[in-house]
């Protein structure tokens, strides 16, 4: 088609538009208009869609359904050479976390000889959880054990969080505390985010402040303090001769506090690493593939037998209280998974208690004597 053909097409094409539009029955036209209208609509969603904040998701809290109460799961299905009377092997947290104490009460001594200070560890324990109360006491003893100085400063449920940030800040400027922590769940009108965040970065030693998380995330840089249960879910592993590159490790779980840097930390062991949350579809159907899996849920009991694939090793994380009117207390304390079932599946199993516990509190005292040795100059 030669030029001037096209430029008499395109210029009729362009005439003809309007004398159609034009020709439209009123209703028609309506339509038209409220079909445009419709599309910016659309367009203006995809643009608020498009926004930072979309980007990152809703922000809504895990809550998890309680597990069904019947009887015992099916086992998985039976497979050639596979003996389900078979019991695993039950990884000693306690023993694990007497070694690493022996050896931070070794290095506080020496500390003490060396410069004459011994690191410091304070704690805010805000409220009257008995939780809470029972894990403050578990740290405070731990410090007595192994030489490290220890303070408390216990605030009232109703206090403000300028209240609990006062005592942050007060620590944070004691040149003889050298790790700072708030325990946790603060009540629920306090800003959580706020109050962590006024912990100074050189005494995080629970692993929390954002520049720690993100460095643990960057495998290029290097975190000051790791979350300390994080740090015993990998030394359970590693203690025990578990081979983790390349393994499939399915975490149950995604808070800031377990999953997510258990996450990161299993990553930068080259884990192939899944994370389940309230959300997850058949959680059941991930976590039965999987090599290890780490249960921090806080639910008691939901993981089941069937769960498991055989032979998979399984960290427990969970400390869940549970009436028993033949305890001293009233309650029990049970993990995420339940061990009767798991206990003929798995082929190394940590209890509740005396599995993740000690370990996670060992590795408290273990990166506030870290602390203390940069601030004293004792860093290997």
């Amino acid at each position: 088609m030669g030029g001037a053909a096209v430029a008499l097409l395109a210029a009729t094409r362009r005439r003809s538009i309007p004398l159609v539009t034009s020709s439209l029955p009123r209703a028609a036209r309506g339509l038209h208009e409220a079909a445009a209208a419709a599309g910016e609509d659309k367009a203006r969603t995809r643009r608020r869609r498009s926004s930072s904040s979309s980007f990152l998701g809703p922000d809504i809290t895990d809550t998890w359904d309680p597990p069904p109460r019947p009887a015992a799961s099916p086992l998985p299905p039976r497979a050639a050479g596979v003996d389900y009377e078979s019991t695993a092997t039950i990884i000693d947290g306690k023993s694990i976390a007497e070694d690493i104490r022996l050896q931070v009460a070794e290095e506080v001594l020496q500390m003490k000889n060396a410069v004459g200070h011994v690191p410091g560890l304070a704690v805010v324990l805000v409220g009257d959880r008995k939780d809470s109360q029972s894990y403050v006491r578990f740290k405070v003893k731990g410090c007595e054990e192994v030489g490290i100085k220890s303070l408390l400063a216990e605030l009232p449920r109703n206090c403000t969080e300028d209240e609990v940030v006062d005592s942050v800040s007060r620590f944070n400027e004691d040149p003889s505390v050298h790790g700072v922590l708030v325990q946790l769940p603060l009540p629920q009108h306090m800003d959580e985010e706020k109050i962590l965040n006024a912990i100074s970065l050189d005494k995080d030693v629970d692993g929390f402040h954002p520049l720690n998380v993100g460095n643990l995330a960057l495998r290029s840089r290097k975190p000051l303090f790791v979350s300390c249960a994080a740090k015993a879910c990998l030394e359970l592993l590693l203690q025990s001769g578990i081979d983790l590159m390349g393994k499939h490790v399915t975490i149950i779980g995604r808070s800031k506090v377990v999953g997510l840097p258990t996450s990161l930390l299993l990553q930068r062991h080259h884990a192939t690493v899944s994370a389940i949350h309230a959300y997850t579809e058949n959680p059941e159907e991930i976590t039965r593939g999987s090599d290890i899996v780490i249960s921090a849920a806080g639910v008691a009991n939901l993981v089941r037998g069937s769960w498991l694939k055989q032979g998979a090793v399984v960290i427990d994380v969970g400390t869940n209280p549970v009436e028993d009117p033949a305890s001293d207390f009233g309650y029990r304390l049970t993990g995420d998974v339940c061990f009767e079932e798991a206990v003929n599946v798995a082929s190394a199993i940590t209890p509740v208690p005396g599995g993740v516990g000690p370990v996670t509190i060992a590795m408290l005292l273990a990166n506030t004597l870290d602390s203390a040795k940069r601030v004293y100059g004792l860093s290997d």
